[in-house]
């Protein structure tokens, strides 16, 4: 009864209330929500310790989630979702770009957040349950037990201009182990600054250096541009 009394209530042509809608939203939202915090929260963020993309990750999956479902009603559906791949999947910050497993994170996101808003009555629970498991599963596995080890990088100033030269590259990997304490095997040479005689250097290391597999012996030393 007060369900058919506020349907007939509209608001800027809207209705105000619908318990059917609203309970269908919040059941898949709250879905949704559970899948992306453990994507997040329970496979990502122990693994990487980024804070800051926590917060784009969940408030990223929030919002298309809102916006798909509250659009779900124009039929342009497979167009639209893939607008949204297209716009988001050439984001790039002004300040970094996007780092290639946090930009795959950010695209499965979008995806779960789409997957979840814009199944119909076509689409079967058990199928929903079973995509969302098998991304959140696939992820566990290259994450936690196929990926065991994960590179970290640092950007590092670095004085002794005269070692970025090829032929002392072993000197520099041997100097920076030596200076940081950590097992680099991967060095990028950025930025060179002969007024100052300084290098912007980006090092690479493995966070778990205890089950390290790599051959120590044979180190790079690449470029990069800023």
């Amino acid at each position: 009864m007060l369900n058919d009394l506020l349907l007939k209530i509209p608001i800027l042509g809207s209705k105000l209330w619908d318990v059917n809608d609203f309970g269908e939203l919040i059941i898949r939202f709250v879905f949704d929500f559970i899948v992306a915090f453990i994507l997040i929260r329970v496979i990502y963020y122990p693994t990487h310790r980024r804070k800051d993309y926590l917060f784009t990750f969940f408030l990223f999956n929030i919002l298309i989630f809102f916006i798909c479902i509250l659009l779900s009603s124009v039929k342009l559906k497979l167009g639209f979702a893939f607008g949204l791949f297209a716009i988001f999947g050439i984001l790039r910050y002004r300040t970094e770009q996007l780092p290639i497993k946090e930009m795959t994170y950010l695209f499965m996101i979008i995806a779960i957040a789409i997957i979840n808003s814009l199944t119909d009555n076509k689409i079967t629970l058990s199928e929903v349950l079973f995509t969302n498991f098998t991304i959140v599963f696939a992820t566990y596995l290259l994450e936690k037990v196929f990926l065991l080890k994960h590179e970290s990088r640092k950007i590092i100033n670095y004085e002794k201009i005269e070692n970025i030269k090829p032929e002392n590259h072993p000197i520099l990997i041997d100097d920076l182990k030596e200076r940081t304490g950590l097992k680099i095997h991967r060095v990028q040479i950025g930025k060179v600054d002969f007024l100052r005689d300084t290098a912007q250097l980006r090092v690479f290391y493995f966070e778990d250096d205890s089950d390290s597999n790599y051959d120590e012996s044979t180190p790079t030393v690449s470029n990069f541009n800023e």
